[in-house]
């Protein structure tokens, strides 16, 4: 329950030596402060300790957690709480005495005039002299890695931070994916990014600290994959790290995705997934992008009412909206949250959550509708019936532009590649997009879906210009 403006948060994995001491020293500060304490199920009894200090202190909170789920994602929860509570100020900070409570102070009163205040362990000269070896290469190591691939000049892998949380949105954490320790650079990344305002101050640390170490050379790994994810991703898809209001559905109901389109949209961190998500938006913003440029000019006039049914994250649309008026609907709420990151100069009225069997606009009021890697996993009945639904809202005349992977294309074969190697050969039972069922087959297979349901073809494309991935069926409503 918060009694004051500003929590102090700390995770607890077998801390019982420290706590006591801790949440001593932390009221002694003569602060009004709460304080909240994570625990992971400790097996030395951490958390009875803490439930008896709870008992003994009216500022003090303790949640407990089945099981050890990495500091990432005790961090997230902590953070979580705070904005729940109405929390204004956020102090988190380790539990071993590295971080000492007296630097809060000085914490404290840079917070008026900065967003984040940071501890950092390399302004002090020497701080780390009397570390063991092994904590030392690895710390170095992250600040080395974080400051030069993430151009970021602060100490990014601490833990001792300060986040105004009056100042920072609470969905600029659900950017975040990291569940370990790689959670700490890649959050303070995402507000160096977005350009909130960053302080870093002096802390030394002691050459005793109580405890031991949770850093393994197996976490030090798994944080350096996620920092590589993080260098790759900025290369190909920086918006991704933008903070932007979630979409929020309306109405009373979900629309029903029965396909796992939301699953799809979600960071991958499988096996073969972080590649994947790097083809793609590589794939995306250099191949498709400026084949789908070349047939809306080609095909609408500027400023045209246009649809693009399956949205998508967006990133092929960029170009696209500044030549026609774009419309943004999808099935996942997942995609459209990514697509407001990536096209923040649309209207949230026109990134709209429906089904493309069901569009919500009257008829005959859209002046063409364009769609790119979806029919394929409809069948053929499916196919007819949503070719329909774009014809009912379509004004006469009215134009629809198809990216359609065929059978024989480069990219259906170099998945279907990965998938088995993925699932056949590394028993890894993945699947990187939902079934492609219905392939495109030929231009003459095309027109015998689409002519009976009220179109003629007008184009039909299949080439270099996007390097032999997708054929590309334009039709018009007769």
């Amino acid at each position: 329950m918060r009694t004051n403006d500003t929590l102090i948060f700390v995770p607890t994995y077998n801390e019982a030596e420290n706590v006591e001491r801790l949440v001593a020293q932390l009221n002694a500060l003569n602060l009004e402060i709460d304080i909240l304490f994570i625990d992971d199920n400790s097996p030395d009894g951490t958390g009875n300790i803490l439930n008896e200090l709870a008992r003994k202190y009216v500022n003090l909170t303790v949640i407990h957690r089945q099981g050890k789920s990495g500091i990432g994602s005790a961090h997230l929860d902590g953070i979580r709480y705070a904005y729940r509570q109405g929390y204004t100020r956020l102090v988190t900070m380790d539990s071993d005495f590295t971080h000492s409570p007296e630097n809060i102070h000085d914490m404290l009163a840079c917070s008026d005039k900065y967003d984040v205040v940071l501890g950092s362990r390399y302004i002090q000269k020497d701080s780390l002299i009397e570390w063991n070896l092994f904590r030392t290469i690895i710390t170095k190591t992250g600040h080395f890695l974080t400051e030069n691939l993430l151009a970021m000049p602060y100490d990014a892998t601490g833990a001792f931070r300060l986040y105004r949380l009056d100042k920072i949105p609470s969905y600029a954490f659900q950017i975040v994916r990291s569940l370990g320790y790689s959670f700490f650079f890649e959050s303070l990344y995402t507000l160096h990014l977005n350009g909130y305002k960053i302080k870093e101050i002096p802390i030394f640390l002691p050459a005793r600290t109580y405890g031991h170490s949770k850093m393994t050379w197996r976490e030090a790994f798994k944080s350096l994959k996620q920092l590589g994810r993080i260098y790759f991703n900025t290369l190909f898809n920086r918006s991704q790290f933008d903070i932007v209001e979630p979409f929020i559905p309306s109405g009373e109901a979900m629309i029903p995705d029965k396909q796992g389109w939301d699953e799809y949209w979600s960071d991958k961190d499988a096996p073969g997934g972080v590649v994947y998500n790097m083809i793609a938006a590589f794939y995306r913003r250099f191949i498709i992008k400026p084949s789908l440029n070349h047939f809306i000019r080609k095909h609408f006039q500027p400023g045209a009412n246009v649809l693009h049914a399956g949205c998508g994250s967006g990133q092929v649309d960029t170009d696209v909206n500044e030549y026609v008026m774009v419309t943004a609907l999808d099935v996942s709420a997942k995609a459209l949250t990514m697509y407001k990151r990536v096209n923040k100069s649309i209207p949230n009225e026109r990134i709209i959550q429906a089904n493309i069997f069901s569009l919500p606009f009257d008829d005959e009021t859209v002046d063409g509708i364009y769609n790119l890697g979806v029919v394929e996993h409809f069948t053929k009945d499916d196919i007819q019936t949503i070719l329909r639904e774009f014809r009912r809202v379509l004004k006469a005349g009215g134009k629809v532009i198809i990216f359609w992977p065929p059978t024989f294309g480069v990219t259906t074969n170099f998945l279907d590649g990965v998938h088995f190697i993925l699932n056949n050969i590394l028993k890894k039972n993945i699947k990187l997009h939902p079934d492609e069922i219905s392939r495109l087959q030929s231009k003459e297979y095309a027109k015998s879906l689409c002519e009976p349901v009220g179109y003629i073809m007008i184009d039909y494309y299949f080439g270099l210009r996007d390097l032999g991935t997708q054929a590309v069926v334009v039709l018009q409503r007769t």
